[in-house]
C-alpha cells in the first residue's frame, strides 16, 4: 500500500518522531562531551607548558595560557643538550628499526615455515616460540642481565638490538601465520610448477600478498622498542647506547636540574618519530589490521 507523503497527517509524525530522537540523543550527547573535554585536557597541558619559561611555571597556575610563545624554542634547547637528545633518538631510531624489521622478517620466515612447508609438529614449534609472551618480561631481567654481564653486552648497541630483536618475534609470528594461512595454496604450487625456489615463493608470491600485516606488525613492533624503558634502563644506561626513553627519565628525578616545562618539552620531541610514521604509514596501518583480523 503506498503512503501519502502529502498527507498532514504523516507529515505530523514525521516532525514528531524527530523530535523524539533528538529530545533521545541529548542525553548520550552530553557524556560524550564531557568524555571529550576530559579527554583533551592533558593535550592542553602539554601545549601550554611547553610554551612556558621554569618562572612562569612555577609562579602561575598549571592551566594557565602563556605569556609568550618565545620560551619554547629555550625549552626545546635544554631538553635537547641537558640529556643529549640527539644521540638517544639515534640509538631508539636504529634500535627500533633494525629491531623491528628483523623481527618482523624472522616472524615472517618462520610463518611461511609452519604454514607453507608442511613441517613436521609445526603446531609444537609454534607454541615453543609464542611460549615466551606467557610470561611478563620482568620474569626475565634478573638471568638476562646476569647472562648479558657475563657476555659483555651490557651497555653494547649490539645487545640491546639482540634483546629487541628476541621480544618482538612472537606477536609478529602469530599475526603472520593467520595470515599465510588465509593465502591459497595455489599460489605455491603454480610457483614449484614453473620451477620457482621455496626463497622465491617466499620472496616473491606470499611477502606481496601479506604487505599489509607485515607494515602493520613493522608500526607495532618499532612502536614499542621506541617506548620501552624497561630493558633500555637496566641493560643500557649508558650514555653511549641509552634510549630516547632513558635520556627522557635522566631529565627527572631528585638529582635533575630541569623543570616540569623542559620535561614536558623533551617528552613532546620524543613522541615525533612515532606520530609522523602512524601518519605516513596510516593507509597500510589500517588495512594490515584489517587482514591480520580476518
Amino acid at each position: 500500500m503506498a503512503v501519502d507523503t502529502s498527507d498532514p497527517a504523516f507529515i505530523a509524525a514525521l516532525i514528531e518522531k524527530e523530535k523524539r530522537s533528538k529530545s533521545l540523543g541529548l542525553p548520550r550527547l552530553v557524556p560524550a562531551v564531557f568524555l571529550l573535554l576530559v579527554y583533551l585536557v592533558p593535550f592542553y597541558y602539554l601545549f601550554v607548558t611547553v610554551f612556558k619559561s621554569t618562572d612562569e611555571y612555577l609562579n602561575s597556575g598549571v592551566l594557565d595560557l602563556p605569556r609568550s610563545l618565545s620560551p619554547f624554542v629555550d625549552n626545546v634547547v635544554q631538553a635537547w643538550t641537558m640529556a643529549d637528545m640527539g644521540r638517544a633518538a639515534f640509538n631508539s631510531l636504529s634500535y627500533g628499526l633494525l629491531g623491528a624489521a628483523l623481527a618482523v622478517g624472522l616472524a615472517a620466515a618462520a610463518a611461511f615455515g609452519l604454514t607453507r612447508l608442511r613441517l613436521r609438529s609445526a603446531n609444537a614449534w609454534f607454541m615453543l616460540i609464542f611460549a615466551g609472551t606467557l610470561f611478563p618480561f620482568q620474569m626475565y631481567l634478573v638471568p638476562l642481565f646476569f647472562g648479558y654481564q657475563r657476555l659483555g653486552l651490557i651497555n653494547s648497541w649490539f645487545g640491546m638490538l639482540l634483546i629487541y630483536t628476541a621480544i618482538c618475534i612472537p606477536f609478529p609470528l602469530l599475526v603472520l601465520r593467520n595470515a599465510f594461512s588465509s593465502i591459497g595454496r595455489e599460489i605455491d604450487e603454480a610457483a614449484r610448477i614453473e620451477g620457482a625456489s621455496e626463497w622465491r615463493v617466499f620472496r616473491s608470491m606470499i611477502v606481496p600478498n601479506a604487505k599489509g600485516p607485515l607494515i602493520a606488525l613493522f608500526l607495532l613492533q618499532f612502536t614499542f622498542i621506541w617506548n620501552d624503558l624497561l630493558f633500555s634502563s637496566i641493560l643500557a644506561n649508558g650514555p653511549q647506547v641509552r634510549s630516547i626513553m632513558t635520556a627522557l627519565q635522566s631529565l627527572q628525578g631528585t638529582y635533575a636540574s630541569s623543570g616540569p616545562n623542559v620535561v614536558v618539552t623533551a617528552s613532546l620531541i620524543s613522541s615525533i618519530p612515532t606520530v609522523l610514521l602512524f601518519v605516513f604509514l596510516r593507509k597500510h596501518f589500517m588495512s594490515g589490521l584489517q587482514l591480520a583480523g580476518n
